[in-house]
C-alpha cells in the first residue's frame, strides 16, 4: 500500500483540497474537549502552507444526518486552528461546495486556509448510493486542484471527501496523495503485520467478541500470541468450559469460538483471574482468584494474576499491538487492568519492542496516562486501525496515487 505523499507534489500557488479528522469532542457548551485530532494534522497543513498551498480544509464533525444543525458546525474547530495556525482561517458556508463556497476558495491567496463546513451536512458525504457519493465528491473537487488524505480515522469508510472527491480529482489531471498522518498510519500498521519483529503479541479487548473475530482469525496466522481481556473474554472462557457468572456473553458466538481455540493451538490466552461486580452499574468489586466466576457476580476487570502473566508476555514481545481495554476502564474501579497492561507495553517499548496502539479506548487509555511518548505508535483511527490489520479493502487508501 505504497502511496505517494505531500512531499512528492508541487503545491506553491494551487488549491489544495485536504481531508483531515476534526471530528473532536465538544462539551455540553460547545467547547472543544480535546484537540489532540487538531493538534495531529498540523504537520500537513503547515508543510502545504510553507510550500505556498492554498488549503481547503474538510472534516466531518459528529452525525448532522445530512442537515446543517448549529450544533454540529466547525466553528469552534475554525477558531482552535487559528490559534494554533497563528492565522486567519475562514469557514465555509453550510452550503459545502456551492456557490459561495467557491467564491471563497477562488479569492484564497497563497498560504491561506479555508476550512469547510461540517461535510456530513450534505447527506451524500456518507450515502449507501455510490451515484450519490460520487456526485457530491465531484462538487467537493471542482473546489481544488490536488488532494490530500490525511484522514486516517475515516479511511475504511468510502464517503464523498474520502473517496468521490479523490477519484474526481484524478479524472481531471490533478494528484491525490497522503498526508504525514495517514502516511504515518499506515507504514506502522504495515510493518507490524507483514515483517514485524518476533515473538509477535497482540493485545485485543473491549466489548463483543464478534466485531473482532475476524481479526482474531487474521492475526492467528501472524502472531506468536494473542492476549485477550475486557468483556469479549467471557464468550472464549465459556467456550472452553469455564463458569462465567453473569459475564456479558454473546451466546450466539459460544461454537465458533469453541472451533476458533481449536484452532490457536495455545496462541490464545484468556483471563486466569477477574475483577468482578453482582451489577454492571456496581462499584464493589471484588476480586475473584480463579479462572471461574461465581453465579451472582459478572466479570469486569481483568485480576492481578492475569496481569502477570500477560505482563511475562509483552516482556518477552519485540512487536506489540493492542486494540482494546482489559476491562470497564471508565470506571476507576475496574481500570485497573487496563493501566497496568498499558505499562507493562510502555516497558516493553522502553526496553527496545515496537508498540502500535490500535486507537479507540486503547489510545484513550493509553493518553489519559501520558503514556503516548513512551509508544512507537498511538494510531488515530480505531475502525480503520481495525480494518487495515484485518486485510480488508481500504477504498481511500487505495484510489491515491501509488509510487
Amino acid at each position: 500500500m505504497a502511496t505517494k505523499t505531500i512531499r512528492d507534489i508541487d503545491v506553491a500557488g494551487k488549491k489544495v483540497l485536504m481531508r483531515v479528522d476534526f471530528n473532536v469532542p465538544l462539551t455540553d457548551d460547545g467547547e472543544i474537549g480535546n484537540d489532540r485530532r487538531i493538534l495531529m494534522a498540523l504537520p500537513s497543513i503547515r508543510k502545504l502552507l510553507d510550500e505556498g498551498a492554498r488549503v481547503i480544509l474538510m472534516s466531518h464533525l459528529g452525525r448532522p444526518k445530512g442537515e446543517a444543525k448549529p450544533e454540529f458546525s466547525m466553528k469552534p474547530v475554525r477558531a482552535r486552528l487559528a490559534e494554533l495556525l497563528e492565522q486567519d482561517v475562514t469557514l465555509g458556508p453550510a452550503e459545502i461546495a456551492g456557490d459561495e463556497a467557491r467564491r471563497l476558495a477562488d479569492a484564497l491567496n497563497d498560504g491561506d486556509v479555508l476550512l469547510l463546513e461540517n461535510v456530513r451536512y450534505d447527506a451524500r458525504e456518507d450515502s449507501k448510493n455510490e451515484d450519490e457519493v460520487r456526485a457530491f465528491g465531484g462538487e467537493l473537487a471542482s473546489l481544488g486542484e490536488a488532494y490530500v488524505n490525511d484522514a486516517f480515522g475515516t479511511c475504511h469508510r468510502k464517503h464523498a471527501s474520502m473517496w468521490g472527491c479523490p477519484q474526481a480529482i484524478k479524472h481531471a489531471g490533478g494528484p491525490a496523495v497522503a498526508g504525514f498522518l495517514v502516511e504515518k498510519e499506515i507504514k506502522y500498521l504495515d510493518e507490524a503485520v507483514s515483517d514485524p519483529a518476533r515473538p509477535f503479541a497482540a493485545i485485543l479487548g473491549g466489548a463483543k467478541v464478534s466485531d473482532k473475530i475476524k481479526l482474531i482469525s487474521s492475526l492467528l496466522e501472524k502472531v506468536d500470541d494473542i492476549l485477550i481481556g475486557g468483556a469479549m473474554a467471557y464468550t472464549l472462557l465459556k467456550a472452553r468450559g469455564v463458569a462465567v457468572g453473569k459475564s456479558m456473553v454473546e451466546a450466539d458466538q459460544v461454537d465458533a469460538m469453541t472451533s476458533l481455540l481449536d484452532r490457536a493451538e495455545g496462541k490464545i490466552h484468556l483471563p486466569v483471574d477477574h475483577v468482578a461486580a453482582s451489577a454492571f452499574d456496581s462499584d464493589d468489586a471484588k476480586r475473584v482468584d480463579e479462572a471461574d466466576i461465581p453465579d451472582d457476580l459478572m466479570g469486569m476487570d481483568i485480576g492481578p494474576k492475569t496481569v502477570q502473566a500477560f505482563g511475562e508476555i509483552i516482556a518477552r514481545s519485540k512487536t506489540i499491538v493492542w486494540n482494546g481495554p482489559m476491562g470497564v476502564f471508565e470506571r476507576e474501579a475496574y481500570a485497573t487492568g487496563t493501566k497496568a497492561v498499558a505499562e507493562k507495553v510502555a516497558g516493553a517499548t522502553d526496553a527496545g519492542a515496537v508498540s502500535v496502539i490500535g486507537g479507540g479506548d486503547s489510545a484513550s487509555a493509553v493518553e489519559q496516562m501520558d503514556l503516548n511518548e513512551r509508544m512507537t505508535h498511538v494510531s488515530t483511527g480505531g475502525g480503520a486501525s481495525l480494518t487495515f490489520l484485518e486485510g480488508k479493502p481500504m477504498p481511500p487508501i487505495e484510489v491515491l496515487d501509488a509510487t
